[in-house]
Formats: structure tokens, C-alpha cells, sequence
């Protein structure tokens, strides 16, 4: 029997109401400042559709676009001038940023309370505690949304992990641990990654990879989440080859339409509790 497939736009739609309501009860508005540098096709449409989803909740945009030539003063400059700004609450400095930027430093630079996406110093390091004031970076957290969504049990279940990304990889190997699941945590130079794929009850694939994960390595019944996004042939594919890993797992995301949009949910998510955290 085919797995049962986890709807992401479904889950994600969800969590824009539930953060519409809040958002409608509070008496200011909260603020997302997005950042675009230069002028990357993919980076231009994540920020218009980060903006059309802030604006159908009901938080308020501040979008800026410094131009890709802008100096690493002047952009460390605009982000002081957001972090002083009373109606930001969060700061999305939308990566990758041209090569002759330090992306690091700037990171560095936003306000811990306003770094929506969960990529300061600060917040890594509050995650890697387990404490609860820590912003998580939103794919992380999406992806654990969608595991309580889809019932599924981490409590001392088998999770292997495959990718150690700052953006994802290393930040929900932390959640999977305060969830109470045994981590195994590997990449693409993981011996025999195979064997330990298939030891998997939770199999995540964020490696960037395009079909890493085939059917020879999943155990049956499996929970498999796909993060991957990679272009091949002009069609997005995942790290998961879907039709073939569908009719060994119990359930499985697609790609499109699975992670992707539970990531742009949880900015909302973010930008609200960066909000209140403010009030």
C-alpha cells in the first residue's frame, strides 16, 4: 500500500489562520523587515511570497533592497537602523547574499530578538540548551509541525537525519533530541548511509541532493520528511526519490507541496512571538 502523503499547504494553511487570530487580537500590528540583495530570480520570488503571506495574516511589511552592489558597511548599516526601529519585530536578511559580503557578520549583527530566522549566535546557542526562548529557524520547525500533525511518535523513536546545515540539519537534530527521539545524525560522507537509513523510524533527508534517498534504503513503514529542493531537468525534486519510496513508507511529504510551505508559515510563526516578546 502506498504511504499516506503529508500535506504541507494544508498544515501550513493552518498555522496562517491560527496566526491571523492572534495577530488580529494584539494592538499593534507586528513588523517584518525583508532585506533583498541583488537580483536572484529564486531570492526575489521567496520574498514576494513571504510578504504576500505576512500581509494575509496582518503583519506589517518593511521591504528593502539595497542593491547588489551595496557596500558591507551600508548594509550593516541599514540593519542597525532596523534593529533601533520600534516597528520591526523581526529582520529577514534573505540568503544567499553576494560573494563579496561577509554573510556570517551580518548575520551576526541583527538583534537576537528580532532574528526571525533563528540564525544568530545567540539563538544557536540558546537552542543547542534546549531553552525556550531560543527563535528556531523555520524549516526546523516547520518539519516538527508537521510530524505532531501527522500523529507521529518521537518519544524514543529511531530518528536518523541526513544534513548538517546550520539552516536545517543541525538546529532540528536539536529539536528531535528535546523531542526524546534517539538522533543518528549523518551527511553525504556517512559510511554505508544506506544501512543507517534503513534503522530509521523518522527519516529526514535535507542533504541537497537530488534522489539520495532510494527505496533500498528506507525501512518499511517509515515516516519519511523531505526538505531537499533542487532543480533537475527545470522540475523541483526533493532528496527523496518519492514514487519509488512512497510504496515502502508509512508516510512521506512530496516536493513540492510538503516542507516548503510549512517554512514560510513558521516566519509568521516567529515574527509574531518576536512580537509579543517586544510588547
Amino acid at each position: 500500500m502506498a504511504a499516506r502523503v503529508i500535506d504541507g499547504k494544508g498544515v501550513a494553511a493552518k498555522v496562517r489562520e491560527r496566526v491571523r487570530r492572534e495577530v488580529a487580537a494584539l494592538a499593534t500590528p507586528p513588523g517584518l523587515a525583508t532585506i533583498l540583495v541583488g537580483e536572484d530570480p529564486a531570492s526575489e520570488i521567496y520574498v514576494r511570497m513571504k510578504r504576500e503571506d505576512s500581509a494575509e495574516v496582518g503583519i506589517e511589511s518593511f521591504h528593502h533592497e539595497p542593491g547588489g552592489d551595496v557596500s558591507q558597511e551600508d548594509l550593516a548599516a541599514l540593519i542597525e537602523a532596523l534593529n533601533a526601529d520600534e516597528r520591526v519585530h523581526g529582520i529577514l536578511l534573505q540568503l544567499p547574499l553576494p560573494d563579496h559580503l561577509d554573510q556570517d557578520r551580518l548575520i551576526a549583527l541583527i538583534d537576537p530578538a528580532k532574528d526571525v530566522d533563528g540564525l544568530t549566535p545567540l539563538n544557536a546557542g540558546l537552542l543547542a540548551q534546549d531553552r525556550p526562548e531560543a527563535i528556531v529557524p523555520c524549516t526546523p520547525s516547520g518539519v516538527m509541525e508537521l510530524l505532531r500533525e501527522a500523529n507521529v511518535e518521537l518519544e524514543g523513536a529511531r530518528a536518523v537525519l541526513v544534513g548538517r546545515s546550520i539552516l536545517v540539519g543541525k538546529p532540528l537534530a536539536a529539536l528531535l533530541l528535546a523531542a526524546n527521539a534517539t538522533v543518528t545524525h549523518c551527511h553525504s560522507r556517512t559510511r554505508d548511509l544506506g544501512s543507517v537509513c534503513r534503522e530509521a523510524e523518522v527519516l529526514i533527508a535535507a542533504a541537497g541532493r537530488p534522489d539520495l534517498i532510494t527505496v533500498d534504503m528506507v525501512r518499511e513503514g517509515a515516516t519519511v520528511i523531505d526538505v531537499g529542493t533542487n532543480k533537475v531537468d527545470g522540475r523541483l525534486v526533493g532528496d527523496v526519490d518519492f514514487e519509488s519510496v512512497r510504496e515502502r513508507a508509512g508516510a512521506i511529504t512530496p516536493v513540492p507541496g510538503g516542507v516548503g510551505p510549512m517554512t514560510r508559515a513558521m516566519l509568521l510563526v516567529n515574527t509574531l512571538a518576536a512580537a509579543r516578546g517586544r510588547v
